[in-house]
């Protein structure tokens, strides 16, 4: 069983990694302008914040998740292969749209499938997602050499390829053992549970922005060479698959998912305040290795609870919503403030992070001990 888990999540994350950093360069060559593209993306993401929930809580009213899952990455395919047919701003905009929807969710659903099989004792959940994050390299190392040897649009059939394999790997997947008595989406919302630990990933999560948009910005002004900083953001990749595989678990156990919570919240608030403060080179190395802690175990302890609170009846309808606001709401909302925060305040527009993680820390404090089981 973790051998179909292990080729679904490294054929999803595959397919994101050959794919997502270079759509805007394909948008690019199929004339659309910096508008254009930046329309594109962003009607793809306000896309998302819809499709997932709605497909999650189709996977549960149907109690169909894998049926869901393979649908849907099938249907990632054959719009990643539409890049290629599509021309024109319009007819661009349309294919995007449909393609974020898709994808939107491929993740929540693998991993509402992965945690009862993982709680039963079958494998660790790390070990799929470490695969993922993985797989996520070896797609974008891929694309640097598709492009060599055949241009940009290669890269979408490459993509069409790998969500084509999930699709036909999901519908290997185990299926539910027993029809879970209804429960309404309706009970999620309510949960003080659930909301607490979405918004503590989605302070926590949501700290990431100005990294990412902006960090290597700050070294290169720093003078810190491309290669480099190559090796800063493989650094941290690194340190997630790290905890994903092996650290994460065990340390996941003994501290509980409230007191992991509280860690990566912390450890994001160090993170963003070293950021804010310098970019020599050791204190780079030092917190890119944080990333183990601020993403992975948040992500490790965040499942845990879910499995743990969620009724079963709701697991896909829980990963989405935790997927579109505790990961991509949060995400795209401190992503628009960074911009300005940075224009206006420099490298210290980071302690605005800091501070965001070290919110998350308290409300942690308070989720429900949860058993063993990632």
């Amino acid at each position: 069983m973790l051998t179909r888990f292990l080729l679904v999540a490294a054929a999803l994350y595959a397919g994101y990694g050959v794919t997502s950093p270079f759509l805007p360069s394909i948008l690019a060559e199929r004339s659309l302008g910096p508008d254009q593209i930046g329309l594109v993306l962003a009607a793809g993401q306000g896309i998302r914040l819809a499709a997932g929930p709605l497909a999650g809580r189709l996977a549960d009213r149907l109690d169909a998740a894998r049926g869901v899952l393979a649908a849907c990455a099938l249907v990632s395919a054959l719009t990643a292969l539409a890049y290629l047919a599509g021309h024109g701003f319009a007819a661009l905009l349309l294919v995007g749209v449909a393609h974020a929807a898709a994808t939107a969710p491929l993740a929540p659903l693998t991993d509402a499938l992965a945690l009862p099989a993982s709680a039963a004792g079958r494998f660790r959940y790390g070990v799929v997602r470490g695969a993922g994050s993985a797989a996520f390299i070896g797609g974008t190392l891929l694309a640097g050499a598709v492009i060599a040897g055949f241009g940009r649009p290669a890269l979408l059939v490459c993509g069409a390829a790998f969500f084509g394999l999930m699709a036909a790997g999901a519908l290997l997947l185990p299926g539910k053992a027993a029809r879970p008595e209804p429960a309404r989406p309706g009970l999620l919302l309510r949960s003080p549970a659930f909301r607490r630990l979405v918004l503590v990933a989605a302070l926590v999560i949501g700290s990431h922005a100005m990294h990412d948009a902006f960090a290597v910005i700050r070294w290169q002004a720093a003078g810190i060479s491309p290669g480099t900083i190559s090796l800063l953001w493989a650094e941290s990749v690194a340190a997630e698959v790290l905890v994903f595989t092996l650290a994460g678990p065990p340390l996941l156990n003994r501290l509980g998912p409230s007191r992991a919570l509280m860690l990566a919240g912390s450890a994001a608030s160090l993170r963003w305040a070293v950021a804010a403060g310098t970019a020599a080179l050791p204190a780079l190395v030092a917190i890119q290795a944080l990333h183990g802690l601020t993403f992975a175990l948040l992500h490790l302890a965040c499942m845990r609870v879910i499995l743990a609170t969620v009724p079963p009846a709701l697991a896909a309808t829980a990963q989405t919503l935790y997927g579109t606001l505790g990961l991509g709401l949060a995400t795209t909302l401190t992503t628009l403030a960074a911009g300005p925060l940075y224009g206006w305040a420099g490298p210290s527009a980071f302690w605005a992070m800091a501070v965001l993680a070290a919110a998350a820390v308290p409300l942690a404090r308070s989720l429900p001990a949860t058993p063993d089981g990632s």
